[in-house]
């Protein structure tokens, strides 16, 4: 889908810097206690990783920009918890305000969710067991790749509605398969619970200039990309 954090290869957002060497993964205690939370809201509401992906998608500027890094991930959390019936549309903000003493009832949970959108409805015991037994995303496949390494191939120029890893800045861009990846889990229809969909990923090397005209500086970029993000150049 088209949103804010499809922000790759856009321009605006002022030089990146690298990060320090000695830089800690938490910058903040808040930020640990972040990603926890959010980790099991993703397991006791049913979700999978593609689907957290998405929620972060879904999130409005605001929502994905003012509050940095983690507080995308908690903003994220809520939705899936949201969306999954498990907190009420509002919730958090009527227990912070309780919390600040203005005595706020917690509003009902009234959100009616579909079966297939919780495919992991259960016992949060039973949820969590499924999470830790989970194969991961990599998969074997009895399918001969549709790339070969040196083939040169372009992106398709698609704007899928629902989740996707296709960056924008590619799309219609062609480049050379590098490397030919294990096959793994499809993001775009995992996310929705449309099924695995396990294929190939290629890492396809795209020139600068291919993606952002003959006045940008001479350097290459090398994105993996599912097999069905890519078609045969004409």
């Amino acid at each position: 889908m088209e949103g804010i954090a499809d922000m790759g290869g856009t321009s605006g957002w002022g030089p990146a810097r690298p990060p320090r060497a000695d830089e800690p993964v938490f910058a903040e205690p808040w930020q640990g206690r972040a990603a926890a939370l959010t980790i099991l809201a993703t397991r006791v509401s049913g979700r999978n990783v593609d689907a957290f992906r998405h929620a972060q998608e879904r999130l409005d500027r605001a929502a994905y920009l003012d509050e940095g890094y983690f507080g995308r991930w908690l903003n994220a959390a809520e939705l899936m918890l949201t969306e999954g019936a498990i907190l009420a549309p509002g919730e958090i903000d009527a227990r912070a305000r309780d919390l600040r003493g203005e005595h706020v009832e917690n509003p009902p949970v009234s959100v009616a969710v579909a079966e297939s959108a919780r495919p992991d409805v259960g016992p949060s015991t039973a949820a969590l067991a499924a999470w830790r037994s989970a194969p991961g995303s990599l998969r074997t496949i009895d399918v001969v790749p549709a790339f070969a390494v040196g083939q040169r191939v372009r992106a398709k120029s698609i704007s899928p509605s629902g989740h996707t890893r296709l960056p924008g800045y590619v799309r219609g861009h062609a480049g050379v398969v590098e490397v030919i990846q294990p096959a793994a889990v499809f993001p775009d229809t995992h996310a929705h619970f449309l099924g695995e969909n396990p294929q190939h990923v290629y890492s396809v090397r795209f020139d600068s200039h291919e993606l952002w005209g003959e006045g940008a500086d001479s350097f290459a970029v090398t994105v993996e990309l599912f097999e069905n993000y890519l078609e045969t150049t004409s």
